[in-house]
């Protein structure tokens, strides 16, 4: 992917995108009808979409929160982070230390929009429009040099994102992951999770639903194993790639994802 690619600035409400449909799952605001009625259409076929999306948020919350108290990362890269909801990373990770610093990087112009008005008092956080692959354009950007010290240990984040991705030699999910794990200095880390299924029906039927209601902004629903592949060549820490519900839950009584034609899968890598 090369830098400086041309990116939408203006919204067409009339085009679901993924970002606008999980904030719809999320419960949130920032959708628009088209949104909610592909949301409707894909709960169908998927029904657990929406507890889907609402245990891979908690994971989040949980990797971010774990990382800054338990490793000591001061610096998080989101890349593919949607509109903000409650307990952003910045919010999680500056709990532990406000001095935290976190970039967010999405391609949707709303995502621009609402995460600047809601970040222009911080000075440690800041929302840069950029498509994930473009590693080169969002390591140089300006504020990325701003806020992220790369000589220092940093936090990288794909968490629901790499399924938006379709395959290919350098732009698919493993040359993404390698691109951006060969940037990053020893004892940083790797978060990644997609949408998988084992059950191949289920598969396609969703990546040809997402491709066709976002006009090709998808990539394809994949199996575990296509996860795993993501994370060669980095120590996974505990408990291992697994359905992130169940990853270092907070609680005893913490949700499960119950229903299985999909789940969310992924872990922590760290950089040796």
């Amino acid at each position: 992917m090369q830098s400086g690619k041309q990116l939408s600035t203006s919204i067409d409400a009339t085009v679901p995108t993924a970002a606008r449909m999980y904030d719809h799952y999320l419960g949130g605001k920032d959708n628009y009808a088209a949104d909610r009625a592909a949301c409707e259409e894909l709960d169908k076929v998927v029904p657990s979409t929406r507890p889907l999306a609402v245990n891979n948020r908690r994971f989040l919350r949980r990797v971010v929160g774990t990382l800054a108290a338990e490793y000591g990362i001061r610096q998080f890269l989101d890349h593919g982070s949607g509109l903000p909801t409650q307990d952003n990373v910045h919010q999680v990770a500056q709990r532990v230390d406000p001095t935290a610093h976190v970039v967010y990087v999405d391609n949707d112009p709303m995502v621009l929009v609402h995460g600047r008005a809601l970040l222009e008092q911080d000075e440690r956080t800041v929302v840069i429009q950029a498509d994930m692959r473009d590693t080169e354009g969002i390591f140089s950007h300006p504020d990325t040099k701003r806020l992220i010290d790369f000589s220092e240990p940093v936090a990288a984040l794909f968490v629901s994102v790499m399924h938006c991705l379709p395959d290919g030699d350098t732009d698919g999910p493993p040359a993404l992951a390698r691109r951006v794990a060969e940037r990053l200095v020893p004892g940083s880390f790797m978060v990644m999770c997609q949408l998988v299924s084992e059950d191949a029906q289920i598969r396609d039927f969703v990546t040809d639903f997402m491709d066709r209601t976002t006009q090709g902004s998808w990539g394809r629903v994949r199996q575990e194993k296509d996860v795993v592949d993501l994370f060669q060549g980095m120590d996974i820490l505990e408990p291992g790639l697994v359905d992130v519900s169940t990853w270092r839950p907070d609680s005893e009584v913490a949700p499960r994802q119950l229903t299985q034609e999909w789940i969310e899968f992924g872990g922590v890598g760290r950089i040796r």
